[in-house]
């Protein structure tokens, strides 16, 4: 990809809209695949109560619009800020309490498993049915919207074409403490191919830290995952 390529999908505007300045992709098709959609507010008209507590609205009591969820609170219902990265907003947006907890959680994802996820790590990695792998440096692009695989060869997965994402752990559920990520099974599609295409990633044996690290890549990308199927669902 040309340099001049690559500075297009990751130009980015700042916008205004009714919930606060955002900071979005110059074009809209290079957009964060983990990103959400502003809203539609629930019209003034439509709730002359809080949705939350069900306080009548008048001079006193405001009615106070979610930036996330869109619906309509009293300031006590609807007082906390948060930051809300998904909907690429520049500072914290006025959320409900339910809402404002699910930011709260999705805040260490970008402070933390996302730079996980862009820094990289590596793998034993085979296409297919292939029997010999290839070992590869596998992270996420910059703009979100590909995983990134260098080794000999070059690969370039996006990630709205993956369907299938399975984490392979040594013990049961992923992030537990006694459980450690070993691998993980992908399936994505390919424009124009029939059945989807097979990946497996696993963390290699060596003790230089690569191992610590991939382990860490692949628990960050289970989480990502996570994002993904939400985002799909909106």
């Amino acid at each position: 990809m040309s340099s001049g390529v690559a500075a297009r999908r990751d130009a980015k505007k700042l916008v205004r809209s009714p919930s606060g300045l955002r900071m979005v992709p110059e074009h809209r098709a290079f957009g964060s695949p983990f990103g959400l959609e502003e809203p539609q507010w629930v019209p003034d008209k439509e709730c002359p109560r809080c949705m939350q507590c069900d306080a009548k609205f008048d001079f006193i009591t405001r009615k106070h619009h979610c930036r996330r969820c869109g619906k309509c609170f009293c300031d006590r219902c609807c007082s906390q800020k948060v930051p809300l990265r998904r909907m690429c907003f520049v500072d914290p947006v006025r959320q409900c309490a339910e809402c404002a907890l699910v930011s709260h959680r999705e805040a260490e994802f970008y402070d933390k498993q996302l730079k996980v996820l862009l820094s990289g790590a590596t793998f034993l990695v085979t296409f297919g049915d292939s029997e010999k792998p290839e070992t590869m440096v596998c992270r996420l692009s910059n703009n979100q919207r590909c995983l990134i695989l260098d080794g000999d060869s070059h690969h370039e997965i996006e990630i709205a074409h993956v369907c299938t994402v399975q984490i392979l752990t040594e013990g049961f559920t992923p992030g537990a403490g006694s459980t450690r990520a070993t691998g993980m099974f992908l399936q994505y599609t390919v424009p124009g191919a029939e059945a989807a295409t097979q990946l497996r990633l696993m963390a290699g044996e060596d003790a230089n830290g690569s191992k610590r690290q991939a382990a860490a890549w692949l628990v960050a990308m289970h989480k990502a995952t996570k994002l993904l199927y939400e985002s799909r669902d909106q």
